[in-house]
């Protein structure tokens, strides 16, 4: 059984104990979160929802609060001695995925 959801503005596949990097959520490692806007859930009966799939929940456990490898921003302007370097690391949350109810 897989499910379909909406967090932090992207859609994501999920299964059950799989585990998914999102954008950070306001929940502390080891806190349980759960996910309503639930947009599909397939199986053996597949459930399309218009948008979101009525009481369907997906329920996971948040396993870490991180942030992403660093990436480098360079703008750079030829000739105009213009040059700026600047580093960001996104944050993320570690989610694993306990039970999809739909």
């Amino acid at each position: 059984m897989y499910a379909i959801i909406e967090t932090g503005g992207k859609q994501v596949k999920v299964e059950e104990g799989q585990a998914i990097y999102i954008e950070k959520l306001n929940a502390e490692a080891g806190e349980t979160v759960t996910f309503d806007k639930v947009l599909m859930v397939g199986g053996e009966n597949v459930k399309v929802g218009s948008p979101t799939v009525e009481g369907a929940t997906v329920t996971g456990k948040v396993e870490k609060q991180g942030r992403a490898k660093k990436i480098i921003v360079f703008k750079y302007k030829s000739k105009k001695n213009y040059k700026r370097k600047q580093g960001h690391r996104q944050p993320y949350t570690k989610v694993i995925i306990e039970k999809i109810n739909g």
